[in-house]
Order: C-alpha cells, then sequence, then structure tokens
C-alpha cells in the first residue's frame, strides 16, 4: 500500500476517532462505500468477532459462506500481540 493511500487511511481514522456520533459515523461509511464494500466489512467483522467468541472456522465458513483462508488470516490477526482486531471488539464488547 503507498504511503498516499495510509495517509489517507490516516486521515479517515482521525476524522472518525473525532466523532462521537455513531449515526454520523455509519452515514459517512454508506456513502463512501460501496454496497459491495459494505458487505465485505460486515462480513469481516462478523468472522472476527465469530472467532473471538470460540467459535470454530468450520462452523465459521458454513455460516458465512467465507474461505477458510481468509478465516485463518483473521484468526493470525486476532492473536497478534497487540491485535487491533481484539481492541475493537473489547471496545464494541463495552458499548
Amino acid at each position: 500500500i503507498s504511503a498516499l493511500v495510509m495517509d489517507k487511511i490516516k486521515d479517515i481514522s482521525l476524522v472518525l476517532a473525532a466523532s462521537d456520533d455513531a449515526r454520523l459515523i455509519e452515514k459517512f461509511l454508506r456513502s463512501i462505500l460501496t454496497e459491495n464494500e459494505i458487505a465485505e466489512i460486515s462480513s469481516r467483522w462478523e468472522l472476527v468477532r465469530m472467532l473471538d467468541e470460540g467459535i470454530s472456522q468450520r462452523k465459521i465458513a458454513e455460516k458465512l459462506g467465507l474461505s477458510l483462508c481468509k478465516i485463518t488470516r483473521g484468526s493470525k490477526e486476532l492473536k497478534k500481540n497487540p491485535s487491533a482486531f481484539k481492541q475493537m471488539i473489547d471496545l464494541y464488547k463495552q458499548a
């Protein structure tokens, strides 16, 4: 990923972090992302949540229709120390 793209991701992250309005963030995401991108991100979020709950990779693959390769990648990201996935899931659980 190019430095320019990473700078834009940082910009978006800063804007989202500055907002405490979940509705505004949802509207923004619906505006900036295509339906396919929203579906992809939603699927990845569900996959990480299911992994965190201890659901087997095979059951996740069956339920979400995802490849085991994609699920394994999510599992590896979740196990990293520190894991941004885990930190976000923990924030979600507190909300």
